[in-house]
């Protein structure tokens, strides 16, 4: 039988990530797939980068933790399709989340308004939620 863990087990190990990884957050989404793990350097060509909100996720409720206040960056850093992402402590050199990216619908990790990016061009993360095992 697999381990099953309460609603407030769960919600407190996901509002434990938001903690660890603090305030000022880095996102980065990248072409290509995503390395081996987050202790892996990165790869591909960065597409965006960008800081997020101070308070960016919300409260984890029901087991799960989602995107809090807008994740957009006004002006890409590159052209090319977006194939994953990775979520930086704010010194923008510990990785401590990564994962797929696809259009809204596409069932990545996390999706956004438009996978083919040019540089210059505006990049809006349209959905963005953890959800930890053991229901």
């Amino acid at each position: 039988m697999a381990l099953q863990f309460s609603v407030a087990v769960r919600n407190a190990r996901l509002d434990t990530i938001e903690s660890t990884i603090s305030t000022s957050a880095v996102l980065r989404i990248l072409s290509g797939s995503a390395p081996a793990n987050c202790a892996t350097a990165d790869s591909g060509t960065v597409l965006v980068e960008m800081s997020l909100p101070s308070d960016y996720l919300a409260a984890a409720s029901s087991g799960a933790k989602s995107m809090s206040g807008a994740w957009e960056d006004t002006s890409a850093n590159g052209t090319g399709t977006a194939g994953y992402f990775r979520i930086y402590a704010s010194n923008g050199t510990t990785c401590h989340i990564q994962g797929t990216v696809t259009a809204t619908g596409g069932g990545g990790d996390m999706t956004l308004d438009n996978v083919s990016i040019a540089s210059s061009q505006s990049v809006t993360i349209t959905s963005f939620t953890l959800t930890e095992g053991g229901a």
